[in-house]
């Protein structure tokens, strides 16, 4: 059985035993394995993300040469050190195959963090269809509770990888933001306060944070400060990108100048629409 996490460093084990190498090549290649486990992964991937567009001669071989120390740390785990030189066993070609033109990790059951993460957000997603927002709450809480640090932090990332990591930071935050949707509609916004003054401060040009923080602020009577994080966005926007905030932002600046009483109503339009933001 093979374990594997990315969401933070990567950590694959096999009965229980790192099988991570320390070089940072052979790393590479475990953690493109990891990031698709169960399905093959093409040698021209491997060639990408190690080498590019400017692939050695020796390219293959040295795919391959990663590829044995791998088997050969699985081996090691199962059976103890291996012998100098010696060449993998049987069955450490069975969790780390050759499959068609490329090769295949196979986890055998084996827990895997994305997998738990995917599935923890699709049941929040489901109650929050179903407007049982403290179920969806706690699902996407702890779905983000999976998280360790950035995905494979201690992974050099070439091309495929970065591109990998992008998607899976994207899928963080969106489901970030749709755990403080689900808070604000359960009334807690004077306990996310201080959590949305953190993430606006990371993410200063991220309007769905901006726009929860805002309708935190005005739901806890600070209504003065909620119009002070739209100038400090207005303001920020147009230095760095020579735009202004979008139309639903303006709307919700409008509806706090005309202390609209929807602001306090989680399920009024308004209220929804700056939800959505972040979506």
């Amino acid at each position: 059985m093979t374990d594997i996490s990315v969401l933070g460093s990567l950590t694959v084990t096999h009965t229980g035993r790192s099988i991570v190498p320390t070089a940072a090549k052979p790393r590479k290649v475990l953690a493109l394995l990891a990031l698709r486990p169960d399905q093959a992964v093409s040698v021209s991937a491997f060639l990408e993300e190690l080498w590019e567009q400017r692939p050695p001669r020796s390219a293959l071989t040295t795919l391959q040469t990663y590829i044995l120390r791998l088997r050969n740390l699985i081996e090691a785990a199962e059976h103890g050190r291996p012998s100098p030189g010696a060449a993998s066993r049987p069955h450490s070609r069975e969790v780390l195959a050759t499959w068609g033109s490329g090769y295949l990790l196979s986890t055998h059951g084996g827990r895997i963090d994305i997998h738990d993460f995917e599935q923890l957000a699709a049941a929040g997603h489901r109650a929050m269809a179903a407007t049982d927002y403290r179920t969806a709450s706690d699902s996407f809480r702890r779905a983000l509770a999976l998280w360790r640090d950035e995905a494979l932090v201690d992974v050099q990332a070439g091309p495929l990888l970065s591109t990998a990591i992008r998607h899976l930071e994207e899928q963080r935050l969106s489901l970030l933001s749709r755990q403080v949707e689900a808070d604000l509609r359960l009334g807690r916004h004077h306990e996310l306060l201080s959590d949305l003054a953190s993430l606006c401060a990371q993410y200063p040009l991220h309007e769905g944070f901006q726009a929860q923080y805002m309708l935190a602020l005005c739901r806890a009577g600070r209504r003065s400060d909620a119009l002070q994080t739209f100038q400090r966005l207005r303001r920020r926007i147009r230095e760095e990108l020579a735009m202004d905030p979008s139309p639903a932002l303006h709307r919700l600046q409008q509806a706090v100048l005309n202390g609209d009483a929807g602001l306090d109503l989680p399920e009024q339009p308004l209220s929804e629409s700056a939800l959505r933001l972040a979506g």
